[in-house]
């Protein structure tokens, strides 16, 4: 059951490397939620401030674990 949830949420949460900056993992996050790419960049930056570790580590494992979107 648990790999139907993450596959489940892997094909609805991707990577997006065409709007994305570094490996498009905040904008991957935007177009799954339907809102602008800086919002979720300066959400990223604001949690970096107080929770650097947390948020490299996240980061790291979100770009190792999406793939990569099939947007047009």
């Amino acid at each position: 059951m648990a790999n139907s949830t993450l596959e489940r949420l892997r094909s609805r949460l991707t990577l997006d490397k065409k709007n994305g900056w570094i490996a498009g993992v905040c904008a991957g996050l935007a177009n799954y939620f339907e809102t602008d790419p800086a919002f979720i960049r300066v959400a990223a930056i604001i949690a970096a401030m107080f929770l650097p570790k947390v948020l490299i580590a996240t980061y790291l494992i979100a770009w190792l674990l999406l793939d990569e979107g099939r947007h047009v």
